[in-house]
């Protein structure tokens, strides 16, 4: 499935509900392996990170630079994230259909603790906080990976939340995509009812199987 108007620049859509989906959402997995890469470079990954929500743009631009000096430290960032991705598509996706994680938990934990060993608190800037407190990530500004312990950290407080129950896999065909339905009755089968919703239901009236 293309999410996007041309196959060079694939769309980077934020449907999820969830930094954590939406990471799983940069690629299509479809039955021939994954397709449709968004993030095959840091800058794509920090761009991305800004649209979620999980990193601000000053971050970004800090980030950015220090990638253009440690290329290899940013190209391994990029892989990471990429880890981080296919973890959690395994994880959410066995957890929507109401299978058991496997293996997909022990990794998703050692993704969780690597990120957890650089979150620290420390004094708020400019004391606004209630106690004067907040949370920081050690390396922010000079590890490339600190683009992705936010995301692990999302992951991590959506499997604790009732949410986790309304969490689905697109039913588009070759899609993969996954969300948090909040639908009011709580039957939203697509990613976008625009894209797999009408390209499935095309289908149906024209009478060709959906796994055709």
């Amino acid at each position: 499935m293309t999410h996007s108007a041309t196959v060079a620049e694939p769309a980077v859509l934020y449907v999820g509900g969830d930094p954590a989906l939406d990471l799983v959402n940069t690629v299509d997995w479809t039955s021939r392996g994954p397709e449709e890469e968004r993030l095959r470079t840091y800058e794509q990954v920090t761009r991305w990170a800004e649209g979620a929500g999980v990193l601000g743009a000053a971050a970004g631009r800090r980030l950015r630079r220090v990638a253009s000096e440690r290329p290899r430290a940013a190209a391994a960032a990029v892989e990471y994230a990429h880890r981080a991705r296919e973890t959690l598509r395994d994880l959410f996706g066995a957890i929507a259909r109401g299978e058991s994680p496997g293996a997909a938990l022990p990794r998703f934990n050692r993704l969780l603790a690597e990120a957890m060993e650089r979150l620290e608190v420390t004094p708020e800037a400019g004391g606004r906080g209630p106690a004067g407190y907040d949370w920081r990530w050690r390396g922010q500004d000079s590890d490339p990976r600190a683009v992705v312990w936010p995301v692990i950290w999302s992951a991590a407080s959506l499997l604790k939340s009732e949410e986790l129950r309304n969490v689905r896999v697109c039913d588009g065909d070759d899609c993969g995509w996954m969300y948090v339905d909040r639908s009011r009755n709580g039957f939203r089968r697509w990613c976008q009812m625009r894209t797999c919703g009408t390209r499935e239901k095309t289908r149906r009236r024209r009478g060709v199987p959906t796994d055709a």
